[in-house]
C-alpha cells in the first residue's frame, strides 16, 4: 500500500468511498491535508485491451483517505474512511505530524464504525467517552497524547 498526498482528480474515488458527494470531497482536498491510500500496483486490474488513452482517463482506484488538520494544541482527523488496512496505515500520517510537532490527535468515530475504532485502537489512542451526535449518529471520542 502508498499513501500520498490526495489531488483534486481522487474526489470521485474519496465520495465514493466516504458516501459523499464530489464536490465536498473536491473541497475537502483543497481545504485539509489529505491523504489518501492506494495499492502498491495501482494498475492492478486494468484490462490490457484498453488503450493507454482509456486507462488514463479512469478514476484511481483508493483503499481509503484521511483529511486532518491542526488546531492550537492538537491535531483533529476529520474525515477516516476506506478498509481496515487503510484506515489504520492512513492514521499514521496526522499521529506523525502530531508526534514532530508535539500535539495530541483527535478523532471522532461514529458508533457503527468498527474498523475505525479498530483502527484507532491499535494506534494507541483512547476512548474519552462520547462525542457529538452526527445526524442523529452517535459517536465516540478517541484521543492519543502525544
Amino acid at each position: 500500500m502508498q499513501v500520498r498526498d490526495a489531488v483534486e482528480d481522487d474526489a470521485a474515488a474519496m465520495a465514493a468511498i466516504g458516501d459523499a458527494p464530489r464536490d465536498v470531497m473536491r473541497n475537502l482536498v483543497h481545504d485539509r491535508t489529505v491523504r489518501v491510500a492506494e495499492p502498491d500496483d495501482v494498475d492492478e486490474g486494468i484490462d490490457d485491451e484498453r488503450s493507454d488513452a482509456e486507462a488514463a482517463g479512469s478514476e484511481p482506484r483508493l483503499l481509503g483517505f484521511v483529511s486532518f488538520d491542526a488546531k492550537q494544541d492538537a491535531v483533529h482527523v476529520t474525515q477516516l474512511d476506506g478498509t481496515d488496512d487503510a484506515c489504520e496505515r492512513l492514521l499514521s500520517e496526522p499521529v506523525g505530524f502530531a508526534e514532530r510537532e508535539g500535539m495530541a490527535v483527535e478523532l471522532l468515530v461514529p458508533e457503527a464504525d468498527d474498523g475505525v475504532a479498530a483502527a484507532a485502537r491499535s494506534r494507541g489512542f483512547t476512548d474519552v467517552g462520547a462525542g457529538p451526535r452526527f445526524e442523529g449518529v452517535p459517536t465516540t471520542r478517541y484521543r492519543l497524547e502525544p
